[in-house]
């Protein structure tokens, strides 16, 4: 693993490096940004953040510019958009892609997966990016760097209350990715709607709830005002990648350089989205009570019913599924290297799952 982690690191330091040096002769690079996003954080802070350090960081060399989702393609098939080179690059979560090959919730995050921390921990340092490269120019014929982390997830901003399994039986709900099945599984209805869809669909009685970022990304988007419940701890999503997708021709196009740049650029987003969300959760959470939420924890076994049903979906893909189960299994070798690093360094309880 820390061989694939140097590659990777010391690449992309060194494209960063050399970025400050413009190339003598060489044209702009002008691209198009096709996104998942039609608004908010995503969209303003997270992809064209993303578009900005990259120019800054190769001086101009590479200009993108940022589309809102649904302008240059769908929204949720952003690969599709760059690779066919309607637009060059992307920026999105993998998991929307789950219905073409499930493989994408590894790195995207899935339930029983990893924590935010861990997530950039595997993929910096783990392998897990060069693995994610690999996988997406495989299967989808695009070349994809992790750009971003969001951070454990609100479950659900619910009109029901839900605590235990059995209040979830029969729940009418958006979410996404592995979930969507997975949920399934545990008695609730799902179905899968892109943001701008979610606040109607709530509000006219469509679903019972919604799942979909966390506490700062959902508060404008105001489903606490119309969904009295929120309900933790988002044992569906512990964390979510963002991904940031490069048409091949384009990718092939730049230099080393450049493409070391970008990834390293990536990386810088990767930290200040870590930091950033968390942040503004804390102001976003007392917002929520001080409208008069009432937040409720999910029960014990509500959550060990959960953790079991993903594992054993995950288990039933690997079993079906040749890349499934070569990242799944990566993955999971590198959680359990991390569970134990933990538990030495005292920051969970010994013993503890």
């Amino acid at each position: 693993m820390m061989k694939h982690a140097k590659k990777w690191v010391a690449g992309g330091a060194l494209g960063a490096a050399l970025a400050v040096t413009p190339l003598a002769g060489m044209a702009a690079e002008q691209w198009s940004m096709a996104t998942a996003w039609g608004g908010g954080p995503f969209l303003k802070q997270d992809a064209e953040g993303f578009a900005k350090v990259v120019e800054t960081m190769t001086n101009g060399g590479i200009k993108i510019q940022v589309f809102p989702g649904g302008t240059l393609g769908k929204a949720l098939k952003v690969s599709d958009t760059v690779k066919s080179n309607v637009a060059q690059t992307g920026h999105t979560w993998m998991a929307y892609d789950w219905g073409i090959d499930k493989a994408t919730v590894i790195f995207a995050g899935m339930a029983g997966g990893l924590q935010p921390e861990e997530a950039l921990i595997w993929l910096f340092q783990g392998g897990g990016a060069e693995m994610q490269f690999e996988y997406r120019k495989d299967q989808f014929g695009v070349a994809s760097i992790p750009c971003g982390i969001f951070p454990t997830e609100v479950f659900l901003h619910s009109k029901k209350r839900i605590e235990t399994l059995e209040d979830f039986q029969g729940l009418k709900m958006r979410t996404a990715g592995a979930w969507a099945e997975i949920a399934g599984n545990l008695g609730a209805s799902t179905v899968i709607l892109p943001g701008a869809e979610v606040y109607p669909a709530l509000e006219r009685g469509v679903i019972d709830a919604t799942e979909w970022s966390s506490a700062s990304v959902n508060l404008p988007s105001g489903f606490h005002k119309i969904a009295k419940y929120i309900i933790t701890p988002g044992i569906h999503q512990p964390a979510a990648v963002q991904e940031c997708v490069f048409n091949m021709d384009a990718w092939n196009g730049l230099t080393d350089q450049q493409r070391e740049t970008l990834k390293f650029a990536g990386q810088v987003m990767a930290l200040d989205t870590y930091t950033r969300y968390p942040y503004n959760d804390i102001a976003a959470v007392a917002e929520m009570r001080e409208f008069g939420n009432e937040f409720l924890q999910l029960s014990p076994d509500f959550i060990k019913a959960a953790n079991e049903a993903a594992t054993a979906w995950a288990d039933e893909q690997a079993a079906q599924n040749e890349w499934f189960k070569k990242a799944y299994d990566h993955r999971r070798a590198f959680q359990g290297a991390i569970k134990a690093h933990w538990k030495s360094q005292f920051l969970f309880p010994l013993g503890a799952d």
